[in-house]
């Protein structure tokens, strides 16, 4: 029998959602939008700004963005990729959310990450 995969992925601007798209093509895998409940805004994202949310949320380790929606048969799955943007050199804290959501016992997961300038950093 086959695995089943799922790709995930958190987008704020969508180049990560067109990764993602790309590649449960290619995987032959379903897909899922790990979306906030509260969507960002482009003055939320804007890291030069201290006061935004994007700065507020990754300048504190234990915040845990609320998600929209679960993943309702993440059982289902043998192999679940995890896609997001690399913010301050790690992955945003909603990616911490969805990962304390789940037992991934037993499962694969495969990292893949977008970002405009720098490596997975100290995401792992």
């Amino acid at each position: 029998m086959a695995n089943k995969s799922l790709v995930t992925y958190f987008s704020a601007s969508g180049v990560t959602k067109k990764v993602a798209e790309k590649l449960a093509e290619a995987a032959g895998a379903d897909l899922f939008e790990i979306k906030p409940e509260v969507a960002y805004t482009e003055a939320d994202l804007n890291w030069m700004d201290k006061k935004s949310r994007s700065s507020i949320e990754m300048n504190d380790k234990s915040f845990r963005p609320a998600i929209a929606e679960k993943c309702n048969n993440m059982a289902d799955y043998d192999v679940v990729y995890i896609g997001f943007p690399i913010w301050w050199y790690v992955a945003p804290t909603i990616i911490n959310t969805f990962l304390e959501s789940y037992d991934f016992s037993g499962k694969t997961i495969v990292l893949f990450a977008t970002s405009g300038g720098s490596g997975f950093g100290n995401t792992v």
